[in-house]
């Protein structure tokens, strides 16, 4: 019986952390502008599969996203190379570039940061 206790044990540990982690989604206008709208906490996250920077940062930012003080911060993803409106919409130039709103206003923005310390100052704009 206790290896199958362990299970359960584990299993409601990763449900509660999901509990306690931000969402992680592929960006989508129509949700965007209902976060906005609902005055919460979103950060685009712009990059390219064959960008190394982006692949730096990746960990990073779903490790951040995973904690319970960004429970309420939505990261959506853009791709680079396939938004291209969308990205001239928010004026990204770049990949590897991360933009943090809050009710529908850019609180900040970093191109190319790999930093854990970096990058997650850019998160905390939208969480205070």
């Amino acid at each position: 019986m206790k290896p199958v206790k362990t299970v359960i044990l584990l299993a409601l540990a990763s449900i509660a952390s999901l509990a306690m982690a931000g969402d992680i989604k592929a960006f989508n206008q129509a949700e965007f502008d209902k976060l906005a709208q609902e005055g919460k906490p979103v950060v685009l996250d712009i990059s390219a599969t064959w960008c190394p920077t982006c692949k730096e940062q990746k960990p990073i930012v779903e490790g951040l996203m995973k904690r319970p003080a960004y429970k309420d911060v939505t990261l959506m993803n853009i791709d680079f190379d396939s938004a291209k409106p969308t990205l001239k919409k928010f004026k990204v130039t770049m990949q590897s570039t991360l933009v943090a709103f809050k009710g529908g206003k850019e609180t900040g923005r970093s191109v190319g940061d790999t930093s854990p310390e970096g990058i997650e100052g850019l998160i905390k704009k939208v969480v205070n």
